[in-house]
């Protein structure tokens, strides 16, 4: 196969893997930026390893049967040419990231930001500890321990959700890679993630930062349902966590 062929060959196969590719379909806010972002960067990407492998290959071909090699000679156009579009590509790479780490679905909150949410929002303390979570929803009065597989977290679609993640001993990370959510759970910190319509289904979370002996067991499920569900779920946990507070006062009365 020549030079030309395979040149042709290559750029063949880059564009079918192109258009074959399945897009990452998105479940929440978060994740749609972040997948919009990565396929910016893939066509900005691929069609300069494209160059400069043609440019490679076309070197090796063309001169790998040439005993007296001539010095490179200087060439002012094209320097300038390569170094003003490698200005305009830093430039587009550096809008196109930071006009996604700014959005606040993806970097939201500071330690110790005050987070006052609408009354249609949901507001979530997720607490790493080792090896565990603690997962409260405080507006309602509802607290998780990790168990098993560990909580499981339910979140209605369609509607503005604020994580609080902390922790009570070493350094972890609260991990949804479905939903686009990554954050470090510092201990005596409390910082802020952001996520916004959601879509039903089941994903997994996890501990995304080594943090001892059974650091692989600090599992988490989040559930996300419809309104109707998710408000049925609450009243359920309202009903059982105020059942047990009950027979707890019954308990030390009678004692």
């Amino acid at each position: 196969m020549n030079a030309k062929r395979f040149t042709l060959a290559s750029l063949l196969s880059a564009a079918v893997l192109v258009l074959l590719a399945d897009p990452v379909a998105a479940q929440s806010t978060s994740a749609d930026l972040i997948n919009e972002l990565n396929d910016k960067l893939l066509y900005i990407a691929l069609p300069i390893t494209l160059l400069v492998e043609i440019i490679l290959i076309y070197a090796v071909l063309r001169f790998k049967d040439n005993d007296e090699p001539k010095p490179t000679k200087e060439n002012r156009r094209l320097e300038i040419t390569w170094t003003v579009a490698t200005a305009f590509i830093l430039l587009f790479v550096g809008v196109a990231s930071y006009g996604v780490m700014a959005d606040p679905n993806v970097t939201f909150g500071a330690a110790d930001e005050e987070v006052a949410p609408d009354d249609s929002d949901v507001l979530i303390q997720a607490e790493a500890y080792q090896w565990g979570w603690n997962m409260t929803y405080p507006e309602h009065d509802i607290s998780m321990e990790s168990s098993g597989e560990g909580p499981t977290i339910y979140l209605p679609e369609g509607q503005d959700v604020y994580i609080g993640v902390g922790s009570r001993d070493v350094i972890h990370a609260f991990h949804v890679p479905d939903l686009g959510l990554k954050m470090d759970a510092i201990p005596e910190e409390t910082q802020y993630l952001k996520t916004s319509d959601l879509e039903e289904g089941t994903y997994q979370g996890y501990c995304a930062e080594y943090c001892g002996l059974a650091h692989s067991n600090m599992y988490f499920t989040v559930e996300v349902v419809d309104q109707a569900e998710y408000d049925q779920w609450i009243a359920e946990q309202t009903e059982s966590e105020s059942g047990g507070e009950a027979g707890n006062e019954t308990a030390n009365a009678s004692a």
